[in-house]
């Protein structure tokens, strides 16, 4: 890959410490995945995906069009949802290897709302500590991120080190009831935030709740992100979200399309009798030792 200058970043913009995250991830059974994603606010699959995957992703999106964030020109997102843009970026909506994990998670109903595409070039300052989802809506996620339960799901392309703009979170943010957990509050740091830095091809999978950024681009080369976001088939936003084109999904590859379902699908039902018929008397996705597996 091509390297470039460094930009000068803001001194203000540096964050002054970074607690890196050594857990060894690769060890985990799916109980210990569920309960670390569930507790801490964040799980880890490193190099989820392989090179000959890697290197396809980049290839089809390196023609991407692309903007920059106000803050930054050095911050770019992709234009267009990046389904839209690469097959190999649809077929990984439903990439085997994690929606096991996320059926595991969310039971077989699962929705996808949204994709993401960002390349973080050597200049970029870190992003704020903030939230994906606001539960009144907001103008940054519309209503998408209203949705209550909601998981992003990031795919770093390129290795994340401690120069390369690694992730950083808050973990068990997502729980908290103080109001400083608010989801419509950013922070600039945390003195007990954490960062991860992976190998390429790596998930980093967080609820929308928990508060998390990025540290600064202060390498040579930039740094390339997939997020898809994914919602329990219950969990349907507050207001009503714009739907999917129908040609783009009829188009979509088969893989993709039993998630590509309406993105106001939902569980709601106002009206709530005390004894339902046909109520269960077990059910294992609520399991206290769900964990245990």
């Amino acid at each position: 890959m091509q390297q470039s200058q460094v930009s000068k970043i803001d001194p203000e913009e540096q964050i002054g410490f970074m607690n890196v995250d050594d857990t060894d991830f690769s060890t985990f059974s799916r109980g210990q995945q569920i309960r670390h994603l569930e507790v801490e606010g964040y799980v880890v699959f490193p190099g989820i995906l392989d090179a000959e995957l890697i290197a396809r992703l980049k290839a089809e999106l390196a023609d991407a069009e692309m903007s920059h964030k106000s803050y930054s020109v050095h911050q770019t997102t992709s234009v267009k949802q990046p389904q839209w843009h690469s097959q190999a970026v649809a077929e990984l909506i439903g990439y085997p290897p994690m929606i096991d994990f996320l059926a595991d998670l969310m039971g077989p109903e699962i929705v996808f709302t949204r994709g993401f595409f960002q390349r973080t070039h050597p200049g970029s300052p870190g992003i704020s500590i903030h939230t994906d989802g606001q539960p009144h809506g907001s103008d940054l996620f519309g209503y998408e991120g209203s949705c209550p339960r909601l998981v992003r799901v990031l795919y770093y392309l390129d290795e994340l080190t401690d120069k390369r703009s690694p992730f950083r979170l808050i973990p068990r943010s997502h729980i908290s009831f103080h109001a400083e957990a608010s989801p419509y509050v950013r922070y600039k740091s945390h003195p007990e935030e954490i960062t991860l830095v992976v190998p390429p091809g790596s998930a980093v999978v967080v609820p929308s709740l928990v508060l998390h950024g990025s540290h600064p681009n202060i390498c040579s080369q930039p740094r390339e992100l997939l997020q898809l976001g994914y919602r329990p088939a219950w969990a349907g936003p507050i207001q009503p979200v714009e739907e999917w084109d129908p040609e783009l999904v009829s188009s979509a590859p088969e893989i993709a399309k039993p998630f590509l379902q309406s993105l106001n699908t939902t569980g709601s039902n106002w009206e709530q009798p005390h004894k339902p018929v046909g109520m269960k008397s077990e059910a294992t996705g609520i399991n206290p030792s769900r964990w245990d597996s």
